[in-house]
C-alpha cells in the first residue's frame, strides 16, 4: 500500500491511498464468500456457483462495493497513521479507481488540527463573584430544616384552613349530569397546592369534617377535554379528614436534634460556613469558566468546517447514548421536539465551536507554558477513575490501553485552565459599579 498526502487550504488535507491489485482481488473473494449463498445461477445450487461464473453472468462489478467497504477502514486507519497528520475529523472517502486486476485507489479528505495564535490569556478580566453569606440565606436554610422536620397531626376541632392536608370525596356535574373522570374517593388534597381547577381549593377552606357542600368552578378554556373546556361545573364534596403540618420554632433543642451542635447559634454558624464553602467552590468554577472563555475569545483560530461537523456528530452521539440509558431514543426525542435530525445538528454548531475553541486554546496554552502531566498526575487520575468505576487501578489502565495519552493530554488541559484562572483579574461587575455610583 502506498499513500500520498496533499495539504489543502483552511487546515484540510487529502490522503490518496493505493492498495495493490492483489489486495483488491482478495477483498473480492471475501465478498464472494460472504454473498454466494444469496445468488442464483442456472445449473448451480445456491452457494456452489464459482466466482468466475457469477462475474461472467452479472459482471465483475458485482462485488466491487462490498470489496471496497472491506478494504477501506483498515487501509484508511493505516494511511492516517503513516501520514503523521493530526487529524481532527472523520474522513470524506472518494473512490477514484476500482477495477479488477488493477490497484484500488481512494482518497480521504480530512480536517487537521488548525494553528492557534494565542492572544491574552494571563491577566484576563472576569467578574468578581459575591461569596458573602447573608443572614437571610442562613435563616432560609434553618426554615428549610424546620419544614423538613415538621410533624403532621390530625385535626378534629376546627375547619379547613390554607396549607392543610385534607382527604375529600367529590363528584363533578355539568348541567346536572356527572361526567367521566369527575369522581374521586379518599382523595388527598393539600390546600393551596394548585392541584385542582382554579377556585376549587379556596372553597374547601372553612369546611368541617363530615360537611357536605358544593364547589362551583369553571373549567379553563384550554382544558384538555374539549367537551368540558370553558364549562361551569358543580362538585359535590365531603371533607373526610384534616391534617396540619406543625413547624417547630428554631431553638437550641431543635438544633441539637438535627445537628451535632448543642445551640442554635452554633448550628447557624455551621450553616453559614457550609454556605460560604459552597459559594466559594461555585465561584472558583465560574471564574475558571469565564477566564478560559476570555482566553479562547482572544485566540485566533480558523476552525475547519469538517472539524465542526465531526464535533456536532460526537455531541449528538453522546446525547443519544444518555437518552438510551433512560429508555428513550434520539428519534423519539426529536419527535417530541418537533425537529428533524439535520436541524438538530445545525442547532449544535455554536456549542461545537465553543468546545473546539476552548480545547484548542487550552492545548496551545499548555504547550506555550511547557505544561506536562507527571507520572504522579497520571496515577492520581487513574486512582480517581478507579474509584468512580469501582475498579482496580491496574484494570483501568488495561481498559484504557492506548488512550493513556489522551488522559495525559486532558490533565495538561486542566492545568492550563487552572493557570489561566489563577492569573485572571477579578473586577466588580458593571451593575455593582452603577449601584455604587447611585449611592
Amino acid at each position: 500500500m502506498s499513500i500520498k498526502v496533499e495539504n489543502l487550504e483552511k487546515s484540510m488535507a487529502k490522503i490518496t491511498v493505493e492498495c495493490p491489485a492483489e489486495d483488491f482481488e482478495a477483498a473480492i473473494v471475501k465478498a464472494y464468500q460472504k454473498n454466494k449463498n444469496k445468488i442464483n445461477v442456472p445449473g448451480f445450487r445456491k452457494g456452489k456457483a464459482p466466482l468466475k461464473m457469477i462475474e461472467k453472468m452479472y459482471g465483475p462489478e458485482m462485488f466491487y462495493e462490498d470489496a471496497a467497504n472491506a478494504l477501506i477502514p483498515d487501509a484508511y486507519a493505516k494511511a492516517a497513521e503513516e501520514s503523521e497528520l493530526d487529524i481532527v475529523s472523520r474522513p470524506d472517502i472518494d473512490v477514484t479507481q476500482i477495477k479488477k486486476g488493477e490497484a484500488f485507489i481512494f482518497t480521504a479528505t480530512v480536517a487537521v488540527r488548525p494553528e492557534v495564535k494565542l492572544g491574552e490569556y494571563k491577566g484576563v478580566e472576569v467578574p468578581k463573584a459575591d461569596v458573602s453569606v447573608s443572614d437571610e440565606e442562613v435563616e432560609a436554610e434553618v426554615r428549610k430544616a424546620l419544614e423538613q422536620n415538621a410533624k403532621t397531626v390530625e385535626v378534629t376541632d376546627r375547619a379547613v384552613k390554607d396549607g392543610d392536608e385534607t382527604v375529600i370525596d367529590f363528584e363533578g356535574f355539568v348541567d346536572g349530569v356527572a361526567f367521566d373522570g369527575g369522581k374521586g374517593t379518599d382523595y388527598q388534597l393539600k390546600i393551596g397546592s394548585g392541584a385542582f381547577i382554579p377556585g376549587f381549593e379556596e372553597q374547601i377552606v372553612g369546611k368541617n369534617i363530615g360537611e357536605e357542600f358544593d364547589v362551583n368552578v369553571t373549567f379553563p378554556e384550554e382544558y384538555h377535554a374539549d367537551d368540558l373546556a370553558g364549562k361551569p361545573v358543580v362538585f359535590k364534596c365531603t371533607v373526610k379528614s384534616i391534617k396540619e403540618k406543625i413547624v417547630e420554632e428554631a431553638t437550641d433543642e431543635f438544633a441539637s436534634e438535627v445537628s451535632e451542635f448543642e445551640t442554635l447559634k452554633e448550628y447557624k454558624e455551621d450553616i453559614r460556613k457550609n454556605l460560604a464553602e459552597t459559594k466559594e467552590k461555585h465561584a472558583k468554577s465560574v471564574k475558571e469558566d469565564a477566564a478560559v472563555a476570555k482566553a479562547a475569545e482572544n485566540a485566533i483560530i480558523d476552525i475547519p468546517q469538517k472539524m465542526i461537523d465531526t464535533n456536532k456528530e460526537q455531541i449528538a452521539e453522546d446525547f443519544a447514548y444518555r437518552l438510551q440509558t433512560q429508555g428513550l431514543t434520539i428519534e423519539k426525542y426529536l419527535e417530541f421536539m418537533g425537529i428533524d435530525y439535520n436541524k438538530y445538528l445545525e442547532n449544535l454548531e455554536p456549542e461545537a465551536i465553543k468546545r473546539i475553541r476552548t480545547r484548542l486554546t487550552l492545548e496551545a496554552v499548555a504547550k506555550a507554558e511547557g505544561i506536562e502531566a507527571s507520572e504522579e498526575d497520571f496515577e492520581k487520575e487513574i486512582a480517581s477513575m478507579a474509584k468512580q468505576y469501582n475498579m482496580e487501578p491496574e484494570k483501568v489502565k488495561e481498559v484504557l490501553g492506548s488512550q493513556a495519552d489522551t488522559i495525559k493530554a486532558d490533565i495538561c488541559v486542566k492545568k492550563a485552565a487552572e493557570l489561566i484562572a489563577d492569573a485572571a483579574v477579578e473586577v466588580e461587575s458593571a451593575k455593582e459599579d452603577s449601584e455604587d455610583s447611585d449611592k
